[in-house]
């Protein structure tokens, strides 16, 4: 069974991005109504939305798995790592100036997740191996492809 507070987390983030979707297209209808530019903030848009979910998910899991391990198990310490790294890419969405929130659709959002989550993979991989490893290596050049794409987007 799947305890209240995961579920609780995730209908909030869900009703969250629900709202920002309705308040964003109003917005845009207004504004094309009233032959206005539209200033959209990062937090109303698609990629901090899909962030925002995957960093509640994990922090869900995080806090169930808090009840039973310690900080020291490694799943716990990986969720840490890996919702260290959500934040960060929640700051950055953050930074995006208004006139290129157009950019943050969620196909972005959905890249920025998975770069989080390779690049958490290949953390735990560098606790393991050396540089050389061809583990590692594979592991960098996912992180690198990932990178590339959210870069070409954000131009």
């Amino acid at each position: 069974m799947i305890p209240r507070f995961i579920v609780l987390s995730l209908f909030l983030c869900l009703a969250f991005i629900a709202t920002a979707n309705e308040t964003l297209a109003q917005n845009r209808k207004n504004a094309a109504q009233q032959g206005q530019e539209v200033n959209v903030t990062a937090s109303a848009t698609p990629a901090f939305a899909e962030v925002l979910l995957r960093k509640v998910e994990l922090e869900a899991e995080l806090e169930g798995l808090l009840i039973e391990y310690t900080d020291e198990f490694p799943r716990v310490v990986n969720l840490k790592h890996e919702v260290g790294l959500l934040n960060a890419e929640i700051e950055n969405l953050r930074k995006v100036p208004a006139e290129q929130s157009g950019k943050l659709t969620l196909a972005l959002g959905k890249l920025l997740v998975k770069r989080a989550e390779l690049s958490t993979d290949l953390w735990v991989l560098l606790k393991t191996y050396k540089e050389e490893h061809p583990d590692v290596k594979r592991a960098k050049r996912r992180v690198e492809i990932y990178s590339n794409a959210i870069t070409a987007i954000l131009k």
